[in-house]
């Protein structure tokens, strides 16, 4: 009984243990002159590695540590992958935002077997921003103490029993299965688009799938919540064979006489 308690409290723990990438600079706290914005990360350690994601995309955000408390106020890398390296140096704008301390902290949104794994780093001013903060990275800010970013969200989904962690089977059962109200993330996941039939057979149309929430997205919001949406590949098998008819002869001089004199006048 206490063996299976200890397995349970494991379970309930470990989603929320993945944190792929560590920022390592900027540090904690760092005070940062000038518009160029140095970046180094490595692998934190816990699974999954960086090995295993495909992909990320980096933004710059500011505000409090809660999702309805700050915002992404700059895209620094839309698609980029961690085979190229593991730093860059971004030029930033001065008036993307204000000279608060600890107010900024970098946002990864890594793409992954089964879905995507967001990380955070930690907080550090930027003394050489000139801009202003909307209200609501303001009032997020209000509520921040101390140099911790938000904490990491893990949204991969376990595979089923018995598949692979890293088959691709796990990663359609897994992220292209999940209803897409209920994704979190910039990176969205969508099923395979079925295949047409040979002849319409329904009389009344119906959806597939639910419908979602439908609001005009405007510019001064920020981000959106939702970058891109992969859809799973269509397969899809045919079969073909030599058609078994003899191919018509060449007309004679008869023939082609008679065709003729039909556009005599």
């Amino acid at each position: 009984m206490i063996l299976r308690s200890i397995y349970l409290l494991a379970a309930a723990i470990l989603p929320f243990t993945y944190a792929d990438v560590q920022v390592v600079a900027p540090e904690a706290g760092d005070s940062i002159t000038g518009l160029n914005l140095q970046i180094q990360w490595k692998d934190s350690g816990n699974s999954p590695p960086i090995s295993q994601l495909a992909n990320y995309q980096l933004f710059l955000c500011a505000g409090g540590n809660d999702e309805s408390d700050y915002i992404p106020i700059a895209t620094l890398v839309q698609e980029g992958t961690y085979t190229t390296g593991d730093s860059i140096t971004i030029t930033l704008q001065p008036g993307t935002g204000a000279d608060v301390p600890n107010a900024y902290f970098l946002k990864f949104v890594s793409a992954a077997t089964g879905g995507t794994v967001i990380n955070f780093s930690d907080r550090f001013s930027l003394k050489s921003m000139t801009g202003t903060f909307p209200a609501v990275v303001q009032q997020g800010l209000r509520t921040v103490t101390g140099t911790a970013g938000p904490a990491d969200v893990n949204n991969i989904q376990a595979p089923q029993a018995g598949a692979g962690q890293n088959t691709p089977s796990s990663a359609g059962e897994g992220a292209y299965s999940t209803p897409y109200t209920m994704q979190t993330g910039t990176i969205r996941y969508a099923p395979m688009p079925p295949m047409a039939q040979t002849k319409i057979t329904a009389k009344n149309a119906s959806p597939l799938w639910p419908t979602s929430a439908y609001t005009v997205y405007q510019t001064i919001a920020g981000t959106p919540n939702a970058i891109t949406t992969n859809t799973l590949p269509l397969t899809f098998t045919v079969s073909s064979r030599e058609n078994p008819v003899a191919a018509a002869g060449q007309p004679t001089d008869a023939a082609m006489q008679k065709f003729l004199k039909r556009w005599m006048d």
